[in-house]
Parts: C-alpha cells; sequence; structure tokens
C-alpha cells in the first residue's frame, strides 16, 4: 500500500481553501477584514501551487525569492489599496 503523496494532501488543502472562499460569498460576508482574509487565503494557494505543482520548493537562490516577490508584491497593493479605502 503506497502513502498518500504531499501533492494530493495539497490538493485537498487547496479545494478546502477554494470551498472556504466560496462559502464566505455564499453567507455574503464583506468588509475589509474579510476581503484581507480571502487574499491571504488566495495568496497562500499561489504559494502552494508554487511550491508543490511549478516544483519549486526544490529551487534555491534567486527564483525561489522571485515567486515570493511575484506574490507578495501584488497581494501587499492590493492590502494596502484594502487598508486606505477603508479609511
Amino acid at each position: 500500500m503506497s502513502a498518500i503523496r504531499p501533492e494530493t494532501l495539497v490538493w485537498l488543502l487547496l479545494v478546502a481553501l477554494t470551498l472556504l472562499t466560496w462559502g464566505v460569498g455564499q453567507e455574503g460576508l464583506n468588509g475589509p477584514a474579510v476581503s484581507l482574509g480571502l487574499l491571504a487565503v488566495a495568496l497562500v494557494k499561489g504559494h502552494l501551487v508554487g511550491d508543490f505543482f511549478m516544483g519549486l520548493r526544490r529551487v534555491r537562490g534567486l527564483w525561489r525569492w522571485v515567486i515570493a516577490l511575484w506574490l507578495l508584491l501584488p497581494g501587499g497593493l492590493i492590502a494596502l489599496a484594502f487598508v486606505l479605502a477603508a479609511r
């Protein structure tokens, strides 16, 4: 009997996070805190996809940072826009 591969567990986590996001939308929850939480979920999902499905978890050095910055820069700017709009 083979063990469950890490990619399968990550895929299940991605499905669970997607269902969480969908559930938040179905419940009609809104506001800056909810939006920032969902943005954080999206960033975590992007990081998981990069690490496990694009093979970046084995990459060292510059490429690992480029992808992390690619996720953090737009995410940070979107978060800043939410915070400034909430004032």
